[in-house]
């Protein structure tokens, strides 16, 4: 969606960025994280768990934002993201 308007303070405000983890033998392929997913970026996966399950996917994972909503949304915590640098590197462990 494209807006006329802009923020003024919009070069001030620093975007989080995150990469989103599967743990895939967990996933029961509910499919709530993909349509709850504020930024559409979720999508079934083609390929199946050991459970026999279609396990989600980041098609765009450059679109991420974070937001933590795909964790709170699973029955089965499979999903999580963590926060990523502007490259969508994760930092290292323990900071």
């Amino acid at each position: 969606m494209k807006y006329w308007r802009q923020p003024l303070d919009r070069e001030e405000i620093k975007v989080v960025r995150g990469r989103v983890e599967v743990i895939k033998d967990r996933c029961k392929g509910c499919g709530f994280c993909i349509a709850y997913c504020s930024r559409g970026l979720l999508v079934m996966s083609r390929k199946f768990n050991r459970k026999g399950y279609h396990y989600p996917e980041a098609a765009q994972p450059e679109l991420c934002v974070n937001c933590h909503f795909c964790e709170v949304i699973c029955p089965e915590f499979a999903i999580f993201s963590s926060e990523a640098d502007a490259a969508g590197n994760q930092p290292p462990v323990g900071e």
